[in-house]
């Protein structure tokens, strides 16, 4: 069994969970609770389908908030249960979401890192095949972006499996630098155009010998 399977089989399960959870809650069988607990459980499971198929869903910068969210919601929700007497439907509830929020939790953690391929457009991904292509004739690369008193440089390289660069905005209220690195090219080309307005057509292209 390949991993991506044993993801989407996961999925499945976790999607057979949230079934019978609004199967519960339509027979009587379920709390407001649990009610909330199925609205959170529908997007996690959500961006779980996205993990195990290794697509975009809504927006990246969603996933690692909810995944704290879940991994907190459930450690309290495993607290309260120790330390109050609840009923057993309560607490089925409780118990169920608890364990299975953590294990969602990590995963949809690790998919809201932008840093992966699958955010990326179309359009990027075909820009980082020219930078890599651009990379693989020239050890730097570097760019220049201006746009009226504003000024930035980014300066790219690749250091061993990673790429990095350094930028430098100029504006009239003074200079910043910072640097950044990435293990996939598209989110270079993402980070440069969102950060220092610098597309692949601004880098210097390699002279004829």
């Amino acid at each position: 069994m390949t991993l991506k399977r044993a993801y989407c089989l996961l999925a499945a399960f976790y999607s057979l969970l949230l079934v019978i959870g609004v199967i519960a809650v339509l027979m009587g069988g379920g709390t407001l609770l649990a009610a909330v607990y199925l609205v959170v459980g529908f997007f996690a499971v959500l961006g779980l389908w996205g993990a195990s198929l290794q697509r975009s869903v809504m927006n990246p910068r969603m996933w690692r908030p909810l995944a704290i969210a879940l991994a907190a919601g459930g450690v309290v929700q495993f607290v309260l249960m120790l330390r109050m007497p609840v009923s057993g439907v309560t607490l089925t509830w409780i118990l169920t979401s608890s364990i299975f929020a953590i294990l969602l939790a990590v995963m949809l953690y690790h998919y809201g890192n932008r840093d992966q391929p699958l955010w990326a457009t179309d359009s990027e991904r075909d820009d980082a095949r020219r930078l890599r292509a651009m990379l693989h004739q020239q050890t730097a690369l570097t760019a220049v972006h201006r746009e009226g008193e504003r000024e930035n440089h980014a300066n790219v390289f690749k250091v061993g499996n990673e790429y990095e660069a350094n930028i430098t905005r100029h504006s009239p209220d003074g200079q910043e630098a910072f640097t950044e690195r990435f293990r996939h090219p598209e989110s270079l080309v993402f980070f440069l155009e969102k950060f220092a307005s610098i597309s692949i057509n601004d880098f210097q292209q390699p002279t004829a010998q």
